[in-house]
């Protein structure tokens, strides 16, 4: 943090200089059912997205990021276009978010950095709370916590196009250290789940497969399309009715109308249902399994939703899969997945830290064999679980 205080003054200059920290996010059970109001669960973790900053009182945003040569510069009264793929779009919408219910006068100058590849952990999110919560402290705006999930997810859907949920924004300003965030994203409801007091220690390893695409150019929307239209296809066969598609979704569906009809589900629609359904009761067990402090359960648990996800919904790329088999019969790995939509970015893995050595040995020697074209690209990192986003003093 002290280096972007320093790069600031350097290149922006002021005095009154501020600071947030805004996690990097990971779900261990949950996967895909955000989109659907399902139930999921999400950590944020020690490595962040951090933002130093100044008031700027004529308006103006400037911001210098240390991941992009380019710089963003514009005034709160003359926000640019969205630019497809350009790193500016999340201020300009984060920006135009909170125009929408306040009044927006003072902008900053800044410099911002994240600390990890961010495919796979919602760098986008972390960036986005980020924002807002700068823009906020200049005006002094006051929102609540869930107010600001919205204004990020807002970003995100309304602005950027991309047909997520809420869990990432969830995660990542909702978290605290040491418990399982639990959000029900149909009633916006969210609970912190305290870990047992004898859990044994752990940590999440996060390894990188060294593959970076813009989730808009993945099938990311065509599964979310693919789950309401089996909400849609499950609601006309047991009611003889549908919903408008736009609405439909599963967790509108009773499990016990799925089990009674998902034969008659085509193929593809019948695995997304599949994958919802199994992935909810993983949810439900996992909850248990953490309270308990039972690892390996909860590993497991993990395991089983990365099946699914490959399986059942369908995601995942040769470089993933690589990573996610080798990390579960790695030993010290009580259970792996896909982070994120799974398409491109992560696998993490809930481990026993005494192993962390070897389980980045056991990586080293199966990855950069597999995939030589990622080996300079692809690492793998270590995690723990910390509070969610953040003022910081500096």
């Amino acid at each position: 943090m002290q280096d972007l205080k320093d790069r600031l003054i350097e290149k922006y200059g002021g005095e009154d200089i501020r600071a947030v920290v805004s996690p990097l996010r990971i779900c261990p059970l949950g996967a895909h059912v955000d989109h659907q109001g399902g139930i999921v669960t999400g950590v944020a973790l020690d490595s962040s997205v951090n933002l130093v900053y100044t008031p700027n009182e004529d308006g103006y945003i400037r911001i210098q990021s240390m991941d992009f040569p380019d710089e963003e510069y514009f005034h709160v009264d003359n926000i640019p276009d969205m630019v497809p793929g350009a790193w500016g779009n999340y201020i300009r919408g984060a920006v135009l978010s909170l125009k929408r219910d306040f009044v927006i006068k003072t902008g900053f100058s800044a410099i911002i950095s994240g600390k990890l590849p961010i495919g796979g952990l919602s760098s986008s999110a972390a960036v986005t709370t980020a924002y807002l919560m700068a823009i906020c402290d200049v005006n002094g705006i006051e929102v609540e916590k869930m107010d600001l999930v919205h204004y990020s997810h807002w970003v995100e859907t309304d602005y950027i196009g991309l047909k997520n949920g809420i869990l990432d924004q969830a995660a990542n300003i909702l978290s605290e250290k040491d418990k399982l965030m639990v959000m029900d994203c149909s009633t916006d409801e969210y609970k912190l789940v305290d870990k047992a007091e004898d859990t044994p220690e752990f940590e999440f390893v996060v390894v990188y497969s060294g593959i970076s695409t813009a989730l808009i150019g993945t099938d990311y929307n065509n599964r979310v399309d693919e789950c309401k239209v089996a909400s849609w296809l499950l609601h006309e066969v047991s009611e003889n009715k549908v919903p408008n598609l736009k609405e439909a979704k599963l967790r509108n569906i009773s499990p016990e109308v799925f089990l009674n009809h998902q034969e008659e589900l085509p193929g593809r629609f019948r695995k997304r249902a599949t994958h919802f359904f199994t992935e909810q009761e993983r949810v439900k067990k996992g909850i248990d399994a953490w309270s308990r402090g039972d690892l390996v359960a909860f590993g497991q648990l993990m395991n089983e939703s990365g099946e699914s996800s490959v399986y059942q919904y369908e995601c995942g790329c040769p470089e993933l899969i690589t990573i996610y088999e080798t990390l579960k019969s790695t030993e010290g790995v009580y259970g792996a997945r896909f982070s994120g939509a799974g398409y491109r970015g992560c696998c993490i893995g809930l481990i026993d830290p005494k192993y962390k050595e070897s389980i980045r040995a056991k990586m080293d020697a199966v990855y950069p064999v597999k995939h030589p074209q990622y080996k300079d690209v692809y690492d793998v990192h270590f995690c723990k679980v910390e509070d969610g986003a953040r003022y910081v003093k500096i």
